[in-house]
């Protein structure tokens, strides 16, 4: 006499299907998970130069005022920078904005005194 062949049930699992894609719209997407990618970063900044004054625009040392100490170009070109604290950092050129003397953004102009 033949045996017959064993059937098993399906796996509770297989019920559930794929999970969704979450987008940037999903409410149940958590705030500040969203990715944007800067296309322009692989121009850079050509302006950027060693020992040049800048203020880093992202990450860490974001708002800080550096000093440029070498210039890496690439695919997205990079520059090392020493931050006044004295840490340095390795940063794309298109996230550092150059300090030029006597502007606003200078940290010089923070320290004059406003007239009155």
């Amino acid at each position: 006499m033949r045996r017959r062949k064993v059937t098993y049930p399906p796996p509770k699992t297989a019920t559930k299907g794929a999970p969704p894609v979450l987008g940037a719209a999903d409410p149940r997407n958590p705030a500040g998970r969203t990715v944007t990618i800067n296309l322009a970063a692989v121009t850079g900044r050509a302006s950027i130069r060693p020992g040049d004054r800048v203020r880093i625009l992202s990450g860490v040392y974001a708002g800080e005022a550096a000093t440029v100490e070498s210039v890496a170009g690439g695919v997205i070109p990079a520059a090392m920078v020493r931050t006044e604290s004295g840490r340095t950092r390795r940063s794309r050129t298109i996230d550092l904005e150059p300090i030029r003397p006597g502007s606003v953004n200078s940290d010089s102009a923070a320290e004059r005194p406003v007239e009155a």
